[in-house]
């Protein structure tokens, strides 16, 4: 099994950070190791990390559980208490460090303790519920499942209803959310592994893949579009049209306007059920007429003849 790193180590922030922090490391990191930027190999992998430690650390309810159980939250049970949790955790340790040779139980850094506590996760839910092994329990819960669910941008802005195939063709029905980002888990709880002896079964979580698409891209909630202007637009400033997955909505291009140049509509972008939305920004590129007609051309000319502009000259 893959090493799980630390959220916070993955988004280079401290675990007090708050979600400004959080949200400008994210920003830097998923431009720098978006599959469409870094044709690294290892790239694609890099920026579901990045995603994933974000969508965690970035809902504050996932960020508490996960602060309070480590990496494996999700294992476990939601009316488990944080408090308990620990004094377990310390009595597993300090048995952990009694044993023969003060050796390690496995799974220690699996679940977010330091190399030398060796602290096994049936062993500590165990001894949280009158010492007992999971082991000896008799029924056993069914373990969770991960998929992953690609959705167009369309899709995870507006959310909705899908009904999805699972390996071993297996169909479930799903709802969507609006604003899922790369990386966020969408639960269905049951609909995991089977129980032993008419234990519960458990959850299934469908990890968001943001296809990539012809016109937007996203990073995080902010969402970024070409806008194609005349190069009387951009001299001379306009109010265009600019289409957004909510729909058509104005920008005002202020004269002056240089290709690469990014127009801000706050709160276009990805929706937030928790939050502020993201923002969409329109990214100014100045198209020219592919063939001229004559009066164009005579206009060109002109100011062509009149401007002193030259855009090579260092100023």
């Amino acid at each position: 099994m893959a090493e799980r790193r630390d959220f916070y180590k993955v988004l280079g922030v401290d675990r007090n950070a708050d979600a400004d922090e959080i949200q400008r490391a994210y920003r830097k990191l998923v431009r720098a190791h978006h599959p469409d930027v870094n044709k690294d190999p290892g790239a694609e992998d890099r920026f579901k990390e990045i995603s994933e430690a974000y969508s965690v650390l970035s809902d504050p309810e996932t960020r508490r559980r996960y602060d309070a159980f480590g990496p494996d939250f999700r294992q476990v049970p939601p009316d488990v208490d944080p408090a308990e949790w620990a004094r377990a955790r310390s009595r597993a340790g300090a048995g952990a460090r009694a044993g023969a040779g003060g050796g390690r139980w496995r799974g220690a850094e699996d679940f977010g303790f330091g190399a030398d506590e060796g602290i096994d996760l049936e062993d500590l839910l165990g001894g949280m519920f009158g010492g007992r092994s999971r082991r000896q329990w008799g029924p056993v819960p069914g373990a969770d499942q991960e998929a992953e669910l690609t959705l167009t941008v369309e899709e995870a802005y507006h959310g909705g209803r899908r009904s999805i195939t699972l390996s071993g063709g297996r169909r479930v029905d799903v709802t969507i959310p609006p604003g899922v980002t790369n990386g966020q888990r969408i639960r269905l709880a049951g609909q995991g592994g089977h129980g032993s002896e008419g234990a519960r079964p458990g959850d299934l979580y469908l990890v968001v893949r943001i296809a990539d698409h012809s016109r937007y891209r996203v990073e995080g909630r902010d969402i970024y579009a070409p806008l194609p202007l005349t190069p009387w637009e951009a001299a001379l400033g306009a109010t265009v049209a600019v289409d957004t997955p909510g729909g058509e909505a104005k920008v005002k291009v202020p004269p002056g306007t240089s290709t690469g140049r990014r127009l801000r509509l706050k709160g276009r972008g990805m929706p937030h059920p928790r939050g502020a939305a993201g923002d969409f920004y329109a990214e100014s590129r100045i198209m020219v007429p592919p063939r001229l007609t004559d009066e164009e051309r005579r206009l060109f000319e002109q100011l062509a003849a009149v401007s002193h502009f030259d855009p090579r000259r260092r100023s």
